[in-house]
């Protein structure tokens, strides 16, 4: 059981050793700013404007308290699922962080390994410090995140590498069409993108340099500032889903559904998921907690497609109040982001663990043997 994370930091103390950092996600900020650059940290710690959806997000989680019921005979537990055809060893996935490498020069390979050792996906992000197919050497079970770019042809070959590479979903990023106000990269003026940094998905793509006077090791300066245009794209409209179906044979799943009626269309529109987010309130200063809305999304359309969640998770309760209210399964998100800026591979294993470790026993000091068993029933409203 993952539970047996917990047993195993306890005896190791007997020898003396304590884990890399903290087992309490809601620190690991605060140890990863000690270790970070300013600017690297602002761009993971930050949020839209002053933060109030980065707050909202926490909020909306202490809002909802668990109810335990005992004796329930919850001493073994399965916390397997499996979503969209993906086999979980828990509902959890790894979210799409980009621009790894300005928290570990191992960057996404790191957490690619990390996760291939716990069988938990990764959701490999377009703006990745290394190419997808490098990723993907490193990976287990792995689904590739789209920021839509506004050139067709790069597009259909960033979709046609990523199936090639054996991602088997795709994620499509909604609300980052264009960055948010965002004043802790403002106020140092760090954008890692600028720097060539997170771009190796685009200076790898044989549609992309095609589109280039020089190449980007001739030229990157050119390069960077093509990308950059056609990286924050410009907003699509729902006429637009048909051509992603037209080049992707898996699953699509649309990232940043916060309204009823888009997940109703997204359903309508032959969607196979949707996750409910607001991209950890890095987009819209002032925006809904994705928690709050995730109740009437999950009831209104989980039959008809898989319904995910991200935004504020931290902790194992985190995880079992999203699945109460409907999710199919969580992405974790700056948790080991954090990880992996503390101690490379290492730490986001030890990030994972513990999550995991915290999830497997709240659910059974909870009263219940597996995420299928819950519901909205388990918890009451604060």
């Amino acid at each position: 059981m993952h539970a047996s994370y917990q047993n195993e930091i306890y005896l190791r103390g007997l020898s003396g050793e304590a884990p890399p950092f903290t087992t309490d996600a809601t620190r690991l900020d605060a140890a990863a700013e000690r270790v970070m650059e300013p600017g690297p940290f602002g761009y993971v710690a930050g949020g839209a404007g002053s933060g109030d959806t980065v707050r909202a997000n926490r909020e909306a989680f202490a809002r909802w308290r668990l109810v335990p019921r005992m004796l329930t005979g919850a001493t073994e537990r399965d916390l397997s699922t499996t979503v969209l055809g993906t086999p979980l060893p828990a509902p959890v996935l790894l979210a799409p962080v980009g621009v790894q490498s300005i928290l570990h020069p191992d960057g996404e390979l790191a957490t690619a390994r990390a996760a291939a050792a716990l069988g938990v996906p990764v959701v490999q992000s377009t703006a990745a410090s290394f190419p997808l197919e490098q990723v993907a050497e490193h990976a287990g079970p792995r689904w590739f995140q789209l920021y839509w770019p506004n050139d067709p042809d790069v597009c259909v070959s960033l979709l046609d590498r990523a199936a090639r590479a054996g991602y088997t979903a795709l994620v499509v990023t909604l609300d980052t069409w264009t960055l948010g106000w965002r004043p802790r990269d403002l106020d140092l003026a760090y954008l890692p993108f600028l720097r060539a940094t997170g771009v190796a998905n685009a200076f790898a793509d044989p549609a992309f340099r095609a589109g280039l006077a020089a190449s980007p090791e001739d030229d990157s300066e050119a390069a960077v500032l093509r990308w950059v245009g056609m990286f924050t794209g410009s907003d699509k409209t729902w006429d637009n889903l048909p051509f992603l179906r037209e080049h992707w044979d898996g699953p699509i799943l649309l990232k940043g559904v916060q309204h009823l009626d888009d997940a109703r269309r997204a359903a309508d529109a032959g969607m196979d998921g949707v996750v409910v987010s607001n991209h950890g309130g890095r987009q819209v200063d002032g925006a809904v907690a994705a928690l709050e809305v995730l109740p009437e999304i999950a009831a209104a359309v989980g039959d008809r497609v898989q319904v995910l969640f991200d935004s504020g998770v931290r902790t194992g309760a985190d995880v079992v109040k999203a699945l109460a209210l409907g999710a199919r399964a969580v992405l974790l998100g700056r948790p080991y982001a954090y990880g992996l800026a503390l101690a490379g591979e290492r730490g986001v294993r030890h990030v994972v663990r513990s999550l995991l470790a915290d999830l497997d026993l709240t659910l059974g000091l909870s009263g219940h043997r597996s995420p299928a068993l819950l519901s909205p029933d388990v918890l009451r409203r604060a």
